[in-house]
């Protein structure tokens, strides 16, 4: 007799979380989940539609099973899938993650007509003159002064933060928002070193670099050598 349950549901305010057990071949956590959907929703009149976020544990899902689970809520009528979480990534996706989470340093100017691009956070000890582009997968931080273009969190991190010793830029990016230069002002100009993050009402904002103590604390690391 099968006691083991390969598919829990649970109601929480959000929504439903499906807890989908690792331990089943993937054809019958298919049945059962859509059985398990199936007598669920007999017993629900609420017809607004539903949020579900699935979590399989330590089963990996190829993006064809994962499209597969989405398409079986989807045909419930009203759930919708907000996410699936699993503990599992491939050899690749560890490489990449680990990529965007390092911090590289390079010393030079980058000149008109030049891009430097990284995976992770940039630390660039030089300049980026007016036409020259620096884009970083995470945060940049520059030792010099930005008279360029810098677009920082360009995979659409937009936690992600732009720091200069001198901000002069041509254009600001932070994921897919866009700052265009700022006026200059004669009195802000040689102050102390400024950043560029996004705010609550998804603009670009510029202010001193001690902001980001409180509003990114995890950037202590680069930003406490900065001030």
């Amino acid at each position: 007799m099968k006691n083991r349950q390969n598919v829990t549901i649970k109601g929480t305010k959000g929504g439903l979380v499906l807890h989908l057990d690792d331990r089943c071949s993937y054809q019958e956590l298919k049945r059962e989940l859509d059985d398990k959907l199936t007598a669920n929703l007999r017993t629900q009149e609420e017809r607004h539609l539903i949020t579900v976020k699935v979590e399989v544990g330590n089963r990996y899902l190829t993006g064809e099973q994962r499209e597969e689970l989405k398409e079986l809520i989807r045909k419930k009528k009203n759930l919708v899938v907000d996410d699936i979480e699993s503990n599992v990534i491939t050899k690749e996706e560890a490489n990449r993650l680990k990529e965007e989470n390092e911090v590289m340093t390079v010393s030079r100017i980058v000149r008109s007509g030049q891009v430097l691009r990284v995976p992770g956070d940039l630390l660039l000890i030089g300049d980026v003159n007016p036409g020259g582009t620096v884009i970083a997968g995470g945060n940049i931080f520059i030792m010099g002064i930005l008279k360029g273009i810098a677009h920082a969190g360009s995979f659409g991190n937009d936690h992600a933060v732009i720091a200069a010793s001198s901000m002069k830029p041509s254009q600001l990016r932070i994921a897919s928002h866009i700052n265009r230069a700022p006026d200059s002002n004669p009195l802000t100009e040689n102050r102390e070193m400024e950043c560029a993050y996004i705010n609550d009402n998804h603009q670009i904002i510029i202010d001193r670099l001690q902001a980001l103590i409180q509003l990114r604390p995890n950037l202590t690391r680069l930003v406490e050598g900065g001030h």
